[in-house]
């Protein structure tokens, strides 16, 4: 699968059985549908973010399109106090995180689940 923002084949990493696809190049996270729910410990909340998010907010066409079907993704600010940008493919094929938002993202949940997640993409996306 080719980088949905600098279009650089991207390599698969394996997180508890979760196939995170990685940029090396750009350091950008594409996550196929129903991923997220996984990282977290309740799935309900981040759901219920997004789906705000894409309701409420103004969501933008992005330039993207979505590395599965080759549709224009849309944009929108996940959260409400935040400035987290989330590209999501519009037939619900996955979310496109730039380098960083997924943490801050797994962040935004504090749970146990979350904490180790966090620390294992900190450990494995260090820049050094």
């Amino acid at each position: 699968m080719n980088c949905v923002a600098c279009k650089e084949p991207m390599i698969v990493l394996e997180l508890d059985e979760i196939e995170i696809d990685h940029c090396l190049d750009c350091g950008g996270i594409w996550l196929d549908s129903g991923e997220l729910d996984l990282l977290i410990d309740d799935p309900s909340k981040v759901n219920n973010l997004l789906d705000q998010a894409v309701s409420e907010a103004e969501v933008m066409r992005s330039d993207r399109k979505c590395p599965i079907c080759g549709k224009r993704m849309e944009a929108a600010l996940f959260g409400t106090d935040t400035k987290i940008e989330i590209d999501r493919c519009t037939q619900n094929h996955g979310l496109w995180f730039d380098k960083g938002e997924l943490r801050e993202v797994l962040e935004m949940f504090s749970g146990d689940k979350s904490g180790k997640v966090v620390k294992l993409l900190e450990d494995m996306f260090r820049s050094e």
